[in-house]
Parts: C-alpha cells; structure tokens; sequence
C-alpha cells in the first residue's frame, strides 16, 4: 500500500498554523508527513521561515505520524549538528523520523557569507557530509578534513534505530549517484514518463529502500480559484535547476515570475477544484511505484485542502502495488 502524508510548507505558513494543519491532517487520515527546512521563502508572497527542527520536535509529540524533513547538510549547516538533530528526535520518537539530504539552494545558504559552490563541489560537498553524518550516527569519533571539517566529534545520544537517510533528486544522475548512499529517494512531481525513467536509474544503480514523491497541488472551491492560489503562491517555483538553485533572494525569484502567466503553473502544480481528479492524479503516481506520496497544497490556508482530502480524495487512494 502507499502512504499519503502531508507536507508542511515553513516558508508558506507560520509554525504555529503549520502545527494546527498537521494534527488536522492525522485527523482527516493522512498517516504520515514531512517538512521543509528553508531559511528564506521562495517570494516575499510566502513571508514564512520557521525553524524546520524547532518545529519537528512539537510536531512529533502532538502526532503520531512519522515525519521526514529535507535538509542540506554542509554550509548553512554543520553535519555533525545535523547528526546531533537526528539522532536526538530519533532517540525520543523510535521509528517516526527520517532526513532526506540533497545540495541545497543559494537562497538558503548564502546567508553564511561564504561563496556558492558549482553544483559538483556541492556534490562532493554532500557526500562528505553524509559519510560523517553515518559515522557519527553509529557512536564513533570522527575527524574529518575536506570541504566540511570536523575535530573529534561525538553523539553521546545515540538512537536505538539508526534513521534512514534519503537522497533528494529531481534528475536521472543525481538518483543514479544517491544509490551509493541513500537509504532511500525523495522526489518532486513531474511527468510520469519522467518519474519511471527516475526511479529505475535509482534502482537499476542498486538503490535501496523507500522511493517518495512529494507533490504539490492546488485545491480550492473552483478552478478559477484554486488557478488563482497556485499562481500567487507558486510561480517562482516553475523555473529549473540551475536558475533554482542559484538565484539567492526571494526579491529576486519575484523579478524572475514577474511574467509567469497563470496557466504556466500547470507544469509543475496540480491544479483542480475537483476530488476526483486529483484522486486520479496520485493514483497514477502510486502505480508508478512509489512508497510514499506526499501532498503540498500550495496556498497557505490548509483547513479546506485538509478537510476535503481526508474525507473525498485519500478513500479514493486504496491503491496496492505489486
């Protein structure tokens, strides 16, 4: 059977609203969720940037669910406290908690004031982080001189069940490349042609464990409506690596979607006021193979996306796979 969670957008709604929609989710039956972790939003529309791990820790403890979060361990942040982060709201919350890493974007990590890396540095970058990160998470010292630096470090907390570590890819190579690694893949939607060719260099490198997909989507009482929410709030978000990945402030993803028209928005969200469709939607998504599916609503009122799922589109999602 595939999951359906809820993904809970930091640089789109305040933490404390984000925390309300997530209970809300588990009570409309959604069985799983997961998180960004941004320190800007992708336009100053959104005007959101909660504390990803803050917020995880109420979030576990109000839920039952498993939650995940996607981070980028290596410059904003130092692995070895990544690795303390996770191993802690592992330790507390066994078997609920899961990372999925990838290279990150300059909007988020430029605030150091170090330089943005090419993406290969970036790469090298992960993998190094990723490597300490494992040691650390399985009780050893580690030292480490590289592109991150680490001097006899230590997890004195250390989980019971060591959490999966996911690699984050929208691109046949960078899936190929996360199955050295990866405990597992995390996506974004696209076409389904694009999605199956993903998933098998994943798997065909030797990738293990659980592929997600996390897919975003615009719900609302019409389509003229639910048009309207996903343009306002995500249509600086339809351009392609590597224009997402190096553009460093939301005052400028604004200048770039300053003519994105509304129809643009359905290459890359969802867009329908209609149940079934977007039922059909993720049932053809879990067909494609995927463990995991989750769900981001685009606009930063939840309450109806919630609602309406949980009691029209997640009994319509009974899919099993082979």
């Amino acid at each position: 059977m595939t999951v359906y969670g809820f993904h809970a957008s930091h640089e789109q709604v305040p933490p404390a609203d984000l925390l309300q929609a997530v209970v809300r989710a588990e009570q409309a039956g959604f069985t799983a969720a997961m998180c960004s972790d941004h320190f800007s939003p992708w336009s100053i529309r959104q005007n959101e940037s909660g504390f990803a791990w803050s917020w995880l820790g109420a979030a576990l403890q109000a839920t039952e669910l498993t939650f995940g979060v996607v981070n980028a361990p290596g410059q904003r942040y130092h692995p070895a406290i990544i690795a303390q982060a996770i191993s802690t709201l592992a330790s507390m919350y066994p078997g609920r908690f899961w990372a999925a890493l990838g290279t990150g974007e300059a909007s988020n990590e430029h605030i150091t004031g170090e330089g943005w890396p090419r993406k290969e540095q970036r790469t090298e970058r992960l993998e190094q982080a990723v490597d300490v990160m494992r040691r650390l998470l399985r009780g050893d010292e580690v030292s480490h001189d590289g592109l991150v630096t680490v001097d006899r470090a230590r997890l004195w907390t250390l989980p019971t069940e060591v959490p999966a570590l996911l690699g984050a890819a929208v691109s046949e190579r960078t899936a190929k490349w996360c199955a050295g690694w990866a405990d597992g893949l995390i996506t974004v939607n696209a076409e389904p042609d694009t999605l199956r060719r993903l998933i098998a260099a994943y798997k065909d490198a030797g990738g293990r464990g659980k592929v997600c997909l996390q897919v975003h989507l615009s719900y609302a009482a019409t389509d003229e409506e639910a048009l309207a929410i996903a343009h306002d709030q995500w249509r600086s978000n339809v351009f392609p690596p590597p224009f997402c990945w190096d553009t460093d402030t939301a005052e400028a993803f604004d200048l770039a979607a300053e003519h994105v028209p509304p129809e643009a928005m359905h290459k890359t969200v969802h867009v329908s006021s209609d149940p079934g469709r977007h039922a059909d939607w993720l049932n053809e998504y879990a067909e494609l193979g995927f463990d995991a599916i989750y769900l981001h609503h685009v606009g930063q009122e939840q309450s109806e996306f919630v609602d309406t799922f949980g009691a029209k589109v997640l009994p319509q999602l009974e899919v099993t796979r082979p």
